[in-house]
């Protein structure tokens, strides 16, 4: 993958930061000397850290650091990967750090809008782009949706691109989109997940022990999710290669089917996305 040449910090030391870096690192998109993390909590800098990255306490401290190291001013990335509640205190750290300067940030807050963004950061010179990956970049198998703002440009949008490619899919997305997008990828993880603690359940109560049930549903979840990513077979026609008339398979879908639970998980989409609208309007 291609380097980004560009010194980048991260202003939030949390999961999804320490997910981009590892992968980035690995994949060599990042080089660790020109990484920097903002958190106030020790424990969370000490991670960052212990890979030979920068460490700051507050957001405004990760700004300088990038004017100290980036060739030209405002070259420098600055990562926005802090909780959406907290926007509004690392803003205050940042907008002062920022002021009169053009830069670059990558926003991964969850219903909040490039927009509102760019504003909490003073405007300005700010130009915003708005990533949403989800938990399985943990594990280099994630997919994240990169929305630019308008006030972003081609060159920062592929760069975003090539920061998460470090650690999973990407797809390019109009922002409007970026709700519908959450509801199934980011929270989809935990749909599937929902479905695996059943499938336990149900091979407990039909005679497995617990840790046998836990195990076969871990490796059939894992397969399937494989099987479904390798190729562009639709998950219907996957299905249906699975299930015979009359069998094993037929019998358990028809007892999923008689309960709505197809229905229940698109509604269940659609309210994720509509929870979404209503956080990023405040509510």
């Amino acid at each position: 993958m291609e380097r980004i040449r560009s010194p980048v910090a991260f202003v939030g030391g949390g999961t999804m930061a320490r997910a981009i870096v590892a992968g980035a690192l690995e994949a060599g998109v990042l080089e660790a000397g020109r990484v920097c993390a903002a958190d106030p909590d020790a424990g969370a800098r000490a991670w960052f850290e212990s890979r030979g990255c920068a460490g700051a306490g507050e957001g405004a401290g990760a700004v300088r650091w990038l004017e100290r190291v980036e060739p030209a001013p405002g070259e420098g990335v600055l990562v926005l990967a802090v909780k959406p509640q907290v926007l509004a205190s690392a803003a205050a750290s940042i907008a002062p750090a920022l002021a009169g300067g053009s830069r670059l940030v990558v926003s991964v807050l969850a219903g909040t809008a490039g927009a509102r963004v760019r504003e909490a950061l003073g405007g300005g010179g700010v130009r915003v782009v708005r990533a949403m990956p989800n938990t399985p970049a943990r594990v280099r198998k994630g997919i994240t949706a990169i929305a630019p703002d308008a006030s972003a440009t081609d060159g920062d949008a592929s760069l975003a691109e090539r920061l998460f490619r470090a650690v999973g899919e990407v797809v390019r997305i109009d922002e409007r989109h970026m709700d519908a997008f959450t509801a199934v990828a980011g929270s989809g993880p935990a749909y599937v997940f929902l479905l695996a603690e059943a499938m336990v359940e149900g091979a407990v109560e039909a005679g497995l022990d617990r840790s046998t049930a836990l195990r076969a549903v871990r490796a059939t979840v894992a397969g399937a999710g494989a099987l479904l990513g390798s190729g562009d077979d639709e998950p219907a026609a996957l299905r249906a290669a699975v299930t015979s008339k009359g069998g094993t398979t037929a019998a358990a879908l028809g007892v999923l089917d008689s309960a709505g639970v197809g229905d229940a998980v698109v509604r269940a989409v659609v309210a994720a996305r509509d929870r979404g609208r209503e956080l990023a309007g405040g509510a």
